[in-house]
């Protein structure tokens, strides 16, 4: 079949494909999901793309103006204080000087908006692109790129740990939604700690007649289903080989940051953050696609300046260090590199001295991958009264634009359990960026 006519998803085309795929739905629709898989790999091959994600999540919604688009001296500040960065004119906030020697790294977007308040569903929307919607779980960034892909290699050897992973994942981690919980994040808390459950109780010899007695209980439970689900009766083997393939592989050393060089170490500051930031670069540099790494108590409701500071003294060191680490092992540029949160904080502090939730302009940051950097996109009303930023980005573009990026089509349509055909992205890739 000659795909190139099938192109973008919008217009006429759009539509005739949406017919297409409900049509042929009854037909079966495995053949259709290699279409954007066979489109990353070309890109791949091209070595003009990135080939791995890192989200740096600030749950809770940290606050723009005491991050990265402070406005020092107006009455919308209260006091908090700035600092130069890297880039002539640009402002960050007083605690944040080591990424902002960085500045020329990264793009800064200002005018994020999102149409969520609360902090599960503004959560749901940042790390899918999505909204909740009753009935259908989307599947975070990770999870599609961990699809669309093909399976990483590292020196001519499959990666045999998890390829989508979530560091200190808090209440809301990654998950695979409709694609399935084959995708969803390996969560790991720690990575000061070695990774749970991967060493066998027994010795090679009882574990050996362990799994030959689970065999003979597989194919008896196997001998019992019915051929159309056929699919269904291998799942469970198949996690079981996952599951050896990884706790015989070398590469779990690569979560193993406590034997790390005590230099190295030392720069990402000795936090958990600040390990999940230096354990995310060794995961990428052994083939890992997605990793995102958490870092919560953004939601200062109560002395906001206060608790801002106290983030920002994790935040700096750690995304700094992973900035430069990346630079330094030659992974920055197959690397995009997301800094998110939920949403903003108000402008005004409340009778708290807190700020609450504000989704009408705030600042995510991001760099590597051959994006475009050392740029300010947006800006948001100095007064605080205006809830309309100029040049307003959307959470959506952001899937978009990291998806495009990948060589992956944000627009191709996949068929839901439920009989739904979705895209992957609803949203427009910011051309600023690309």
């Amino acid at each position: 079949m000659d795909t190139s006519s099938l192109g973008p998803c919008n217009g006429k085309d759009h539509l005739s494909r949406r017919f297409f795929l409900r049509s042929s739905a009854a037909a079966g629709l495995g053949w259709l999901t290699p279409l954007s898989q066979q489109l990353a790999r070309g890109a791949e091959k091209s070595g003009s793309r990135p080939k791995s994600v890192i989200v740096v999540w600030m749950q809770g919604g940290a606050s723009q103006l005491e991050t990265f688009d402070p406005h020092p001296d107006s009455a919308i500040s209260h006091g908090a204080k700035a600092i130069k960065t890297a880039l002539p004119g640009v402002l960050f906030g007083e605690g944040l000087e080591q990424t902002a020697a960085m500045a020329n790294d990264f793009s800064i977007l200002r005018s994020v908006v999102s149409k969520e308040g609360d902090h599960e569903r503004a959560t749901y929307n940042g790390k899918t692109g999505y909204r909740p919607f009753p009935g259908l779980v989307h599947p975070a960034i990770g999870s599609i790129i961990n699809h669309e892909l093909p399976a990483p290699t590292k020196n001519g050897v499959t990666v045999d740990i998890p390829t989508h992973i979530s560091i200190t994942p808090g209440q809301f981690p990654a998950r695979g939604g409709y694609l399935g919980a084959k995708y969803d994040a390996f969560q790991l808390f720690d990575p000061v700690n070695p990774v749970p459950d991967v060493k066998t109780w027994t010795d090679e010899e009882r574990t050996a007649r362990r799994m030959d007695s689970l065999n003979v209980l597989e194919k008896s439970f196997a001998a019992g289903r019915i051929a159309t689900l056929e699919k269904e009766r291998t799942l469970h083997q198949s996690s079981i080989k996952r599951a050896q393939s990884m706790m015989t592989s070398e590469q779990l050393t690569a979560f193993n940051v406590k034997d790390a060089p005590k230099a190295e170490r030392e720069g990402f500051g000795d936090t958990r953050f600040g390990r999940g930031c230096h354990a995310a670069i060794r995961l990428v540099e052994a083939g890992v696609r997605c990793v995102e790494v958490t870092l919560n108590g953004w939601d200062t409701h109560i002395n906001n300046h206060e608790g801002q500071l106290k983030r920002k003294q994790e935040l700096d060191p750690g995304l700094a260090s992973l900035i430069k680490g990346l630079k330094e092992r030659d992974l920055y540029d197959d690397t995009i590199i997301l800094v998110a949160t939920e949403f903003g904080r108000t402008p005004k502090l409340n009778v708290t001295d807190g700020r609450d939730h504000w989704p009408n302009g705030f600042s995510i940051l991001m760099g590597g991958g051959g994006l475009r950097s050392g740029q300010v996109i947006g800006e948001t009303d100095p007064t605080g009264k205006s809830q309309d930023p100029a040049e307003k980005v959307w959470v959506e573009d952001i899937h978009a634009t990291i998806l495009n990026r990948l060589g992956i089509d944000h627009e191709y349509e996949f068929m839901t359990s439920i009989g739904r055909p979705i895209a992957l992205s609803d949203g427009r890739p910011i051309s600023a960026l690309l």
